[in-house]
């Protein structure tokens, strides 16, 4: 019987779970998909369109989520297989709050905002409103931030716009009792945080475009006073400058669209805002309709106008949905379905073709643009190859030890009636490391005519017989021939008979 000591294996265990479970993560986990929520916060960084929290279904009532998923352009995909990725939680569970990219280094996200919750409780965390996500680490952070404004910390449905002198800029928002008409503004170059009260109307659930010539363009939702709050009029378009820091409404002609909260909007090359969906309260707040509706705002005309889309491939009515638009396509995800009789969620993708305005349901990306989105992609997958490259070395390193290891191990005899071997016995002919004793043969048995250290006694054969003539030390027996016997005509102690040549020859 064979037994091995586990404690020589116990770091190849250690290594072994490592690879496993690293092996899983790459090859399961980003297959998975999220599942269905609203009211989660959104950025386009790069090619990679973020979702950050969000409510999410939990028995009968909604439960905060604290994860992050990107869905990446880099490649075409149909929207039946979305290119979903899961990436390192949030700190916070989280909900109804901004988030906006960093335009300096386009690749941080601040999140800003929102209802915050430690995760997998119900105990608000309002130990900080700003909270740094990097994307190229999936680290998260807590900025120290100057002059931050005591009473912002529970604001929630409201807007983060970047600017690209480094400012971020919020207005309005709520905290579930009361409504705001500030607008806070945090340098991140400073990371030092103002306030501007420029405006006697508090306003909540708009959405938030920054033009080119830095006109932040906010599109329906709800104003009012404190007590007071009703829908905006969309025809009456709210904008600041960021330059000027004054503010200013647009009149906006053409057709007429529904006011509404909870839709999405984004911004074309062309310098059009694209609106879609959204939902309509009643008197007492409550949401009593959905909306499905795609209305274009062209903001050189300060004009609506509503095109004409066949409803294939169609998302159905959606609020409190995210949308971007990637090249010349805008894509919408997540959202509340319904809400009466009760609420229904929504994790599945649509995508507007904002050059004929079609739903489609396939990104197509060109060969050329494909390898240029995966040049740093290529770079990742090489490293990941290379990992499980030396992986499976390391596997095969092991097995080819551990094998070695059983075949050189030593025998243990097994005492009847014992749990524990008591006694090792040595292969034959070698010592407690294994090696060959000087001077056996395979069989443990000494090599005839061989001494302790393995080489011959003198005067013997292989045998270990003595050698014919020759005396105990292996030196010749002088008078002898090699045979032993004795040279003609010498004595015994191999003096030379007198008389004679040293050759023992006769002299004549």
């Amino acid at each position: 019987m064979i037994y091995f000591n586990i404690k020589y294996f116990q770091p190849f265990q250690t290594i072994l779970f490592f690879i496993i479970f690293d092996l899983v993560n790459l090859f399961v986990i980003s297959q998975n998909i999220p599942s269905p929520r609203y009211k989660q916060a959104s950025s386009l960084v790069n090619i990679k369109f973020y979702f950050f929290g969000g409510l999410t279904k939990s028995s009968l009532s909604p439960s905060y989520t604290n994860e992050v998923w990107y869905l990446d352009l880099s490649n075409s995909f149909n929207i039946t297989t979305p290119p979903w990725h899961k990436d390192f939680d949030m700190p916070i569970a989280y909900s109804a709050g901004s988030s906006c990219v960093n335009l300096i280094d386009n690749s941080s996200v601040f999140i800003i905002g929102g209802n915050m919750i430690i995760p997998n409780t119900t105990t608000f965390d309002y130990s900080s409103s700003v909270y740094i996500f990097n994307s190229k680490n999936s680290q998260w952070t807590i900025p120290n931030i100057n002059g931050f404004n005591s009473n912002f910390t529970l604001r929630d449905e409201m807007q983060a716009v970047f600017v690209n002198n480094g400012k971020i800029f919020i207005f309005g928002g709520s905290d579930g009792y009361n409504y705001y008409s500030d607008l806070n503004i945090l340098d991140i170059t400073t990371m030092t945080w103002s306030l501007q009260y420029q405006h006697s109307l508090t306003y909540v659930d708009y959405t938030a475009n920054l033009l080119p010539n830095g006109l932040i363009v906010y599109i329906g939702g709800r104003e009012g006073s404190s007590s007071t709050v009703y829908l905006v009029n969309m025809n009456q378009t709210r904008t600041f400058d960021t330059k000027s820091y004054t503010w200013s409404t647009k009149v906006s002609g053409g057709s007429i669209i529904s006011a509404r909260i909870g839709h999405s909007t984004v911004l074309t090359q062309d310098g059009n805002i694209i609106i879609y969906g959204g939902s309509i309260i009643n008197s007492s707040g409550y949401i009593d309709n959905l909306l499905s509706d795609v209305a274009v705002l062209n903001t050189n005309t300060w004009t609506w106008s509503i095109p004409s889309i066949s409803q294939t491939n169609a998302p159905p009515p959606l609020t409190f949905h995210s949308a971007a638009i990637y090249k010349n396509y805008m894509i919408i995800a997540f959202g509340l379905i319904a809400s009466v009789p009760m609420k229904i969620y929504s994790n599945n993708i649509y995508i507007l073709n904002t050059q004929n305005y079609t739903w489609i349901t396939t990104i197509f990306i060109s060969s050329d643009e494909s390898k240029s989105n995966n040049k740093v992609l290529f770079i990742g997958i090489g490293i990941g190859m290379g990992g499980i490259v030396l992986t499976g070395i390391l596997i095969i390193g092991i097995i080819l030890y551990c094998k070695n290891y059983k075949n050189n191990f030593v025998n243990v005899l097994s005492i009847p009636g014992e749990s524990v071997p008591r006694a090792h016995l040595l292969v034959p002919g070698t010592d407690l490391s294994g090696t060959p004793v000087p001077g056996t043969r395979i069989s443990g048995t000494p090599v005839p005519g061989a001494r302790i250290s393995g080489t011959p006694v003198p005067g013997t054969r292989i045998s270990g017989t003595p050698v014919p003539g020759t005396r105990t030390s292996g030196t010749s027996v002088p008078g002898t021939h090699i045979s032993g016997t004795p040279v003609h005509r010498t004595r015994i102690p191999d003096t030379p008979v007198p008389g004679t040549y040293t050759s023992r020859t006769l002299i004549n």
